[in-house]
């Protein structure tokens, strides 16, 4: 996701194992080419593939934002990953493709849920909504354009 026009998503690494079953949809995904592709279409992130024998695959991404807490400002970046593990289906290329997409598109920040009505000191250019406007039961505006 770009934040201000920069893509915060700033690198993708992928883990697979060269011999497990479950890393088997990462090893066709890398053999058909198309990470090449995706990452063609997507300069601004950079791509790395490891071999990590005996473990399961992943995908970490790292994003430019730091944490918002300013209580530890040595944190490095954040970090995301998502296994890919037993995509054994059809759509087993498209699956592990969506999971390179879905952290690109990633802001890197947590999801947070506002419990509390947001206030603001500066009011809304358009007003406050009512329930009671109700423009749709107004009759239609007409206008006239006069040329001069």
């Amino acid at each position: 996701m770009a934040t201000r026009g920069v893509f915060q998503c700033k690198k993708l690494t992928v883990f697979y194992c060269e011999h497990g079953g479950s890393s088997q949809a990462v090893r066709d995904y890398l053999q058909s080419k198309r990470l090449i592709e995706w990452a063609k279409a997507r300069p601004t992130v950079q791509i790395q593939v490891r071999v990590r024998n005996g473990k399961h695959p992943f995908v970490k991404a790292e994003y430019l934002s730091a944490p918002i807490s300013g209580k530890r400002p040595d944190l490095g970046p954040i970090v995301h990953q998502i296994s890919v593990k037993n995509k054994q289906h059809n759509y087993s290329l498209q699956a592990v493709e969506d999971t390179l997409t879905q952290l690109y598109n990633k802001s890197g920040r947590k999801m947070v849920k506002f419990t509390k009505p947001i206030y603001s000191q500066t009011p809304s250019v358009q007003g406050i909504w009512t329930p009671s406007l109700d423009l749709h039961l107004q009759p239609p505006f007409h206008m006239k354009f006069v040329d001069e």
